[in-house]
C-alpha cells in the first residue's frame, strides 16, 4: 500500500535542482530539521517544480506572479487554506535562502500574504480534571505505577508523546531533579520536574522497571519489556480519562497544553514557558495566551455583577 506522500507524488518528477538540493541540506545540516519535516518541504517544493515545468518555467524565474498563481492553482485542486500556507511557508523558507546565498536579488514570495487561518485553540483539561486523571491509575500493580509515573511526566515536563516513549533512564537527573528532553530536530532541552514526579520516577526506575525485564533502553517499557508506542500512549490516555469521567476529546498532547495553560495561569511568563514547551519561535507559544484570555473572559461574564449573563440570573 503507498503512503500518502507516495500517492501524492507526481508519476514524473522533474530532475532535482540544485538550488533546491542545497537548501535541503542547509536545513537539515544546520537547522537540525528531522527527517519528517525534511520530507515535507522536499515534497512541496517538488509539487511546485511540477507547476514550473509544466508550464515551461523555471525556478530561476519566479516572480511573485508565479506564485500567486500556484497558490490559485492549488485552491482549484481543493487545498485548504491551512495546506496553502503550509505550500506558503515552503517557498517563504527557500526564496530567502536563495536571497541569503546570492542566488537571488529578492524573494518573489516575501509580499505573498498567506490564507487566513482559523484560531484553532488546544483542548486543555482543568487542574481538577487533571487531578482526577492522574488519580485513576492503580498503583498497586506494575502497569498502574508506570502508567501513573509516565502520566505525572507528561504533565509536569509538557512533553510531546515522541519525546515521552523516547526517553531512556540516563535522561533523568535525580540528584538536580532536571529532564534531558530531545525535540523535534533533536534539540535538547533540559526541564526540571517538581518533587512528586522526581519521587515517582525514581521509584519506577528503581522497583517497578526491573520487573519489565527490560530488552530496550527506554524509559517506559510495555509487558514485552520494549518500549511503548504513540498509539498506546494514547490509548492509556483515553481509558484513564473515560475512568475518570472526562467527555472531552484529548490525546496525550491535552497534557501538554493543560502544563502550558497552568503555568500561565500560575503566573509563569510566556518566554520560561516557551523554553519549557522546546517551541522555536514563540507565536507558537502565544496561542497559550488565547486559552488564558479565553477562560478570563467567560469567568468574568459568569461573575461580574454589570455582566449580562449575571443579570439574567439574578
Amino acid at each position: 500500500m503507498k503512503t500518502k506522500q507516495q500517492r501524492d507524488a507526481p508519476s514524473s518528477p522533474p530532475p532535482a535542482h540544485p538550488w533546491v538540493d542545497a537548501w535541503l541540506e542547509h536545513l537539515l545540516v544546520v537547522k537540525g530539521l528531522s527527517e519528517n519535516s525534511l520530507a515535507a518541504y522536499a515534497q512541496d517544493m517538488l509539487h511546485f517544480q511540477v507547476f514550473l515545468t509544466e508550464r515551461s518555467s523555471a525556478i530561476e524565474d519566479v516572480s511573485d506572479q508565479t506564485i500567486f498563481l500556484y497558490l490559485m492553482y492549488l485552491r482549484q485542486k481543493g487545498l485548504t487554506s491551512r495546506s496553502l500556507a503550509r505550500h506558503l511557508s515552503s517557498m517563504r523558507g527557500f526564496f530567502a535562502h536563495a536571497v541569503a546565498e546570492g542566488w537571488i536579488d529578492a524573494s518573489p514570495a516575501e509580499l505573498i500574504e498567506a490564507p487566513k487561518l482559523p484560531r484553532k485553540l488546544p483542548d486543555v483539561l482543568s487542574q481538577g480534571e487533571m487531578e482526577g486523571l492522574l488519580a485513576r491509575p492503580d498503583m498497586e500493580t506494575s502497569l498502574g505505577f508506570r502508567d501513573r509515573a509516565m502520566l505525572e511526566l507528561l504533565y509536569a515536563a509538557g512533553l510531546r508523546v515522541t519525546e515521552l516513549i523516547t526517553l531512556t533512564p540516563l535522561d533523568f537527573d535525580a540528584q538536580a531533579g532536571v529532564l534531558r528532553v530531545f525535540g523535534k530536530g533533536d534539540k535538547e532541552r533540559l526541564v526540571p520536574i517538581h518533587d512528586l514526579a522526581q519521587d515517582l520516577l525514581a521509584r519506577y526506575m528503581q522497583s517497578i522497571r526491573p520487573a519489565f525485564k527490560p530488552v530496550k533502553e527506554f524509559l517506559f517499557l510495555n509487558r514485552s519489556g520494549k518500549g511503548l508506542s504513540r498509539q498506546g500512549v494514547w490509548k492509556l490516555i483515553k481509558r484513564y480519562a473515560l475512568l475518570a469521567g472526562i467527555r472531552k476529546e484529548i490525546s496525550p498532547h491535552s497534557l501538554r497544553h493543560s502544563f502550558a495553560t497552568h503555568l500561565l495561569e500560575g503566573g509563569a511568563d510566556l518566554r520560561t514557558v516557551q523554553m519549557l514547551l522546546g517551541h522555536a519561535d514563540i507565536s507558537a507559544t502565544e496561542i497559550y495566551t488565547h486559552v488564558q484570555a479565553d477562560r478570563l473572559t467567560a469567568v468574568h461574564r459568569s461573575h461580574h455583577p454589570r455582566s449580562s449573563s449575571t443579570r439574567k440570573g439574578s
